[in-house]
């Protein structure tokens, strides 16, 4: 027993000076805030007012809260596979906006309602741009298959011969045809991302943060 006291005693010593930093668990709290409010708001935007919560702070909370919501709304605009959800980018953009319109100003007060409506108005065109970008996609894919089924086509009559049996030759099988497909798509998704890429980085700005987020992405 004298030894575990003893090592209690030495854990207490060493321990005696530590001092807890309430500001950070303070800012922390903020910040778990920030993003819950954050997926709230995309759940059901009637259901939490972020105006209000982010009004109601002092300028450095205001600052940790904004800063996680944005990282919330802002990570996820991206490029879109096979289709995407234009409800929830309107509800991404309606959120961003009342961030923009919380940004602080050089004078102390806050950016207002032209910044909001000007966030809306360029997510609206990230809409629009996703909607295109799909297009787009469709029309490669059905481009390339287009141009390559007639080697398909001789393939697939050939193995039929020598089979007594109808054959179908998955295009992704075929190696050359594999490279050519992603070599296409990928020029077309670096296209766009990068004009993308811009776009979020247009967000980030107009919501009153740096360009330089590592978050944006």
């Amino acid at each position: 027993m004298a030894m575990i006291k003893s090592a209690l005693e030495l854990a207490l010593e060493k321990t005696k000076d530590f001092k807890v930093d309430e500001n950070a668990i303070k800012l922390n709290e903020i910040k778990m805030n920030g993003k819950r409010g954050a997926g709230k708001y995309l759940d059901d935007p009637a259901s939490v007012d972020l105006a209000k919560e982010i009004q109601t702070l002092s300028p450095a909370e205001r600052e940790c809260f904004r800063n996680a919501a944005f990282d919330v709304f802002i990570g996820l605009i991206q490029l879109p596979t096979s289709t995407y959800d234009a409800e929830k980018l309107s509800n991404i953009g309606n959120g961003l906006g009342i961030l923009a319109r919380c940004a602080p100003t050089a004078g102390g007060g806050m950016a207002g309602p032209g910044m909001e409506k000007k966030t809306m108005a360029l997510v609206q065109q990230i809409s629009a741009f996703f909607a295109k970008y799909l297009e787009e996609a469709k029309r490669i894919d059905q481009a390339i298959r287009t141009q390559w089924a007639p080697r398909f086509k001789e393939q697939e009559r050939k193995m039929a011969l020598q089979t007594g049996r109808q054959v179908r030759i998955d295009p992704m099988s075929d190696p050359q045809f594999a490279e050519f497909y992603k070599k296409n798509v990928e020029a077309l998704q670096t296209s766009y991302g990068d004009a993308l890429e811009k776009a979020k980085h247009e967000l980030t700005a107009m919501c009153g943060f740096s360009t330089d987020k590592d978050d944006v992405k």
